[in-house]
C-alpha cells in the first residue's frame, strides 16, 4: 500500500474511480472520466482502479457499490460518492480542490 500512499499524496486533486468490468454502469463512466481528465489536464489526475484486480485496496477503503469515486489531495480523502456522476459535477468538485 506504500505505492497507494505515494499516489494520493499529490498536491493536485486525484480522482480514484473504483469499477469492475462486469458492472455496466461503472464501465459507462469511462467516457465521462476521459472528459474529466482532458479538462483538468495538469491540474488533476484521474485513476481507474479495477476492484477485481485490487481487492485488498477496495476492501481497505470500504468500497461496496460501483462505481465509487474518491478525491484525494495531500494524502487525505476530501470527497467520496458512489453511483454515476456527470462530468461537470466531477470537474467542479476537482476544481474546488486545485
Amino acid at each position: 500500500m506504500s505505492k497507494f500512499g505515494d499516489l494520493i499524496d499529490a498536491k493536485i486533486p486525484i480522482l480514484l474511480n473504483f469499477y469492475s468490468e462486469w458492472d455496466e454502469s461503472a464501465t459507462e463512466m469511462h467516457a465521462t472520466l476521459r472528459d474529466v481528465a482532458a479538462v483538468m489536464g495538469d491540474h488533476g489526475k484521474v485513476i481507474k482502479i479495477d476492484v477485481e484486480k485490487n481487492p485488498k485496496l477496495a476492501e481497505a477503503l470500504r468500497v461496496k457499490g460501483l462505481p465509487t469515486m474518491m478525491i484525494y489531495k495531500g494524502g487525505e480523502m476530501v470527497w467520496r460518492q458512489s453511483g454515476d456522476q456527470d462530468a461537470n459535477t466531477i470537474i467542479s468538485l476537482m476544481k474546488d480542490f486545485v
